[in-house]
């Protein structure tokens, strides 16, 4: 019988970085709208999970655990291992900021999406991205 440290353990492991059901979703319903992005591309700052380098649109989606939604108040949540747990989202809290920062100040226009919002309202997420897309195609052509 597995433990629920050990199922735990065994559940975070399986984590990948990249290809999430909600960034495939995303991905899928903008490829389907005739979008091409480039997916992980590792020449952008952060790696952003799609991209459209030509326009400077870097899009992320963060999962709401990984990334510290609403920490303040999420942050008690955590009832095991909690300095390991509090210090490691902290630090991708932090890491976010310093990206969409740089991304910023070199012209770079950031998207970031929480699964969740994804998964409540897919249409108005990839409308979000349409509207970015026209904008920039827009101050291209001028």
């Amino acid at each position: 019988m597995i433990s629920n440290r050990e199922q735990r353990s065994k559940n975070m492991r399986a984590v990948k970085s990249s290809g999430s059901k909600i960034e495939r979703r995303l991905a899928l319903a903008l490829w389907e709208r005739g979008h091409r992005y480039r997916k992980n591309d590792k020449s952008v700052y952060g790696k952003p999970d799609l991209t459209f380098k030509g326009l400077k649109i870097a899009i992320f989606v963060d999962s709401e655990f990984w990334h510290g939604k609403d920490w303040e108040s999420t942050k008690y949540n955590i009832k095991s291992n909690i300095e390991f747990w509090h210090k490691k989202i902290k630090r991708n809290i932090e890491r976010d900021k310093e990206v969409n920062r740089y991304l910023e100040q070199n012209g770079w226009c950031v998207l970031r999406f929480w699964g969740k919002e994804i998964n409540k309202d897919l249409l108005h997420c990839v409308s979000k991205v349409e509207d970015k897309i026209n904008e920039a195609r827009r101050n291209n052509n001028t």
